[in-house]
């Protein structure tokens, strides 16, 4: 048996003339970071409700009552969806493969607002949100 050797096509190299000159070396920029300001306390707002819509509207409510009075806002972030979940029996005694499953979520989302003013606050505790909506206000 032979074995067959396959050989590289040779690829042409460039003449020196077709070369790209060099370009001069640039100084490198320095990253301007932003300079965060100091947060000495801020307000932790924690949205809760089943359905989304309603959520996110009541969301948008408080982010554009904080914006009315020029406050820092973080957020909103989205937390976890949680979900429970139930299995029952459709029948009362034998018929065991009959089963229906039930779920309930509660959709969650988390605003920070840096250093509120009392403006803000007054301006938060008088929001007229809509029913199904829980929040939680914490300050840290």
């Amino acid at each position: 048996m032979a074995t067959a050797t396959a050989t590289k096509p040779k690829t042409k190299r460039a003449p020196k003339s077709a070369v790209a000159p060099l370009k001069k070396a640039t100084p490198k920029k320095r990253a301007v970071t932003p300079v965060a300001p100091t947060v000495e306390h801020k307000l932790r707002i924690r949205v809760r409700a089943y359905e989304h819509k309603i959520l996110d509207l009541s969301v948008k409510q408080i982010m554009d009552t904080a914006a009315r009075f020029d406050a820092v806002v973080v957020g909103p972030v989205p937390l976890p969806t949680e979900i429970k979940r139930w299995t029952v029996n459709r029948s009362t005694f034998v018929y065991k493969d009959a089963r229906e499953q039930f779920e309930m979520r509660v959709h969650k989302r988390l605003i920070d607002i840096l250093n509120p003013s009392p403006k803000v606050i007054e301006a938060l505790t008088n929001l007229n949100l809509p029913s199904g909506v829980t929040i939680d206000v914490k300050m840290v």
